[in-house]
């Protein structure tokens, strides 16, 4: 009985991260047709976050800490092309938003080409680990 409830809880953790992970695919393409690109950029990273620690917690039990997607796709034991685009979005939890972790004002150093290339990575990482989850 604990086995199944522990099961029960693990699979509601995992929907949860996987319905945040749709919603933030939305609103990084959203975002990203208002032209607000460091943000569209900001939840690309996030959808492809909240995807990888779904399939982590569906598949491995275990809940996930951090934001490196590159540890957790390696964990997953993803194909080259998804650890590529986790390496792609892996510094925009941090660059995306602080000045600190850039050399200025992260809302005016994305544009449109960057963020639909964020938003492709982002793209290919939930489709990968939908098929997990």
């Amino acid at each position: 009985m604990e086995a199944e409830r522990g099961s029960k809880d693990y699979r509601k953790e995992a929907m949860a991260f996987w319905a945040q992970a749709r919603a933030d695919l939305a609103t990084a393409i959203t975002l990203l047709d208002a032209g607000v690109y460091y943000a569209s950029v900001f939840f690309s990273q996030q959808a492809a976050e909240k995807a990888l620690k779904a399939a982590i917690v569906d598949q491995q039990h275990r809940s996930p800490k951090g934001h490196n997607l590159v540890q957790m796709a390696n964990s997953l034991n993803a194909p080259v092309e998804i650890m590529n685009a986790a390496a792609e979005l892996n510094p925009e939890f941090m660059e995306s938003r602080n000045p600190e972790s850039v050399d200025g004002v992260p809302a005016q150093l994305y544009d449109k080409s960057s963020a639909r290339l964020h938003l492709r990575c982002a793209q290919d990482v939930v489709d990968w680990a939908k098929v997990l989850v």
